[in-house]
């Protein structure tokens, strides 16, 4: 599942990234993970900001609350949201499909 939540009350999303786009945007959910194209290039972790406060944004959740768990160096990653967010792994999927249908 790209949306897993732990019995901590944790949530991962794997996220499939690419860095160096026009513009922020979901592209595609899969099983695999969620494809997100970032306005930032694969500088200096300059995309691995940009992508947590994307998703911080469309959640809207504070940016502390996401945190890059692994694949700082990779396109496949996982973002951690932590559990004082208070999202579940349901909502959290059903807003990133939606900014999927919206861009």
């Amino acid at each position: 599942m790209a949306v897993t939540q732990n019995k901590d009350g944790n949530v991962t999303i794997r996220i499939m990234a690419k860095p160096g786009a026009k513009q922020n945007a979901i592209t595609d959910i899969s099983e695999e993970g969620i494809c997100v194209q970032i306005a930032a290039p694969p500088v200096d972790g300059e995309a691995n900001v940009e992508l947590t406060k994307y998703i911080a944004k469309l959640l809207q959740i504070r940016k502390s609350d996401v945190s890059l768990d692994k694949g700082a160096k990779s396109r496949n990653k996982s973002l951690a949201l932590s559990a004082s967010s208070a999202l579940t792994k349901d909502e959290v999927l059903a807003t990133l499909l939606k900014a999927m249908e919206d861009k």
